[in-house]
């Protein structure tokens, strides 16, 4: 049964996130039952009285159907974390949406892709090196993710579109929307080649609390964050934050010791960031310096059942070949030739001889403002 219709109500009801959804599914044994869900189910699955009251009062005047019609009406997709085509980035971050708002469409190939965040303010410094870098990394194949504001998001997404690669914005708002006003065209050419995306319903307008919601899903849709300028608490590192919570790799750009926009960048590669002068940096560290071809692999070879099952025994410390074999139960010459394909795919590389490991390490957490953590 397709359970969109639910996943939309949920959506449309204040209060009831991805925790609160998920005890009460657990609960009720289904999303459906949920919907149904009585006081006393509310109550038991341990939702608080605000959150009860708001899902009894969405039971009695939201109508599902017509909700479905109306977003059918924008042309806007529904994703619910059951499809096959929800990105699989955000399957593991910490609390991922249950229902996504798609204008445009998001493509196989921006499994591979990088966030550039930055100041609203970037000095002529700040928007060469955007140019620069947002460019190259989508020229090389990367899907550049942002969030549509002025500033560096913008320059983000025009260097990506100028280099005829995929680029998709994540907003703050509803996604039949555009914020801020201005970019309004750059967002109809973000949908042609890439897609605009958002969590919060239709006819939502950004508040300033919704801004780092939308900062997680930026990061999370993406194998790392390229923060270009930042001065300290900028919204940028609110951005990093989650990168770091998520497991992503974070690069950062130097700048100026004289800069204050550069004060937020330079902390971060002293406390750990890595550092980005160039796409290059980027591509090495992600393990993507033959992006093209193992996207061409992947298209070639999609992925199998049996690739999925042995890289959960694959590790980010090198394992021989024999290690792998007994672990997963699969014979030595089946077990070769998956790790042979996983590494054309990009998703393992040899660390010596019959050694293999992941590949993305997670590098050790460290202080956004501050030191180690």
């Amino acid at each position: 049964m397709d359970s969109t219709r639910y996943y939309l109500g949920f959506n449309l009801v204040n209060g009831i996130g991805p925790a609160r959804l998920d005890r009460l599914v657990e609960y009720c044994g289904s999303l459906e039952a949920a919907w149904r869900a009585t006081p006393g189910d509310m109550l038991a699955s341990g939702l608080d009285a605000r959150s009860m009251q708001a899902l009894s009062a969405g039971q009695r005047t939201i109508d599902l159907d017509a909700e479905l019609e109306r977003v059918a009406r924008t042309g806007i997709k529904l994703l619910t974390r059951e499809d096959a085509s929800y990105p699989a980035a955000l399957v593991h971050i910490p609390a991922p949406p249950p229902l996504l708002y798609v204008r445009g469409q998001i493509a196989a190939v921006d499994a591979w892709s990088i966030a550039v965040v930055g100041t609203r303010s970037p000095t002529s410094y700040g928007k060469e090196v955007t140019q620069r870098l947002a460019g190259d990394l989508a020229g090389a194949g990367l899907t550049i993710v942002s969030g549509l504001a002025i500033g560096v998001d913008t320059l983000a997404h025009r260097s990506a579109l100028e280099q005829g690669g995929r680029t998709i914005a994540v907003l703050a708002c509803g996604a039949d929307l555009v914020y801020p006003e201005r970019n309004q065209a750059l967002a109809d050419e973000i949908c042609a080649a890439g897609a605009i995306v958002s969590e919060f319903p239709l006819g939502t307008k950004p508040t300033p609390q919704m801004f780092p919601v939308r900062n997680r899903l930026i990061s999370g849709l993406a194998l790392g964050t390229l923060v270009v300028e930042a001065a300290y608490g900028s919204g940028a590192l609110i951005t990093v934050e989650y990168a770091l919570e998520q497991g992503r790799e974070v690069f950062a750009v130097p700048g100026s010791i004289f800069s204050k926009m550069s004060q937020g960048t330079n902390a971060l590669i002293r406390n750990g960031a890595a550092i980005a002068t160039q796409a290059q940096d980027i591509l090495d560290a992600l393990n993507l310096s033959t992006l093209a071809v193992q996207q061409e692999v992947q298209a070639a070879f999609p992925a199998e059942p049996a690739e999925a099952a042995l890289l959960e025994f694959v590790s980010y410390e090198p394992q021989h070949v024999d290690e792998l074999r007994r672990a997963c139960g699969l014979p030595i010459a089946e077990v070769s030739a998956l790790l042979a394909m996983m590494e054309l795919k990009g998703l393992v590389r040899q660390a010596g001889a019959l050694q293999f490991v992941r590949v993305h390490e997670q590098r050790a957490s460290y202080n956004v403002a501050g030191g180690a953590a």
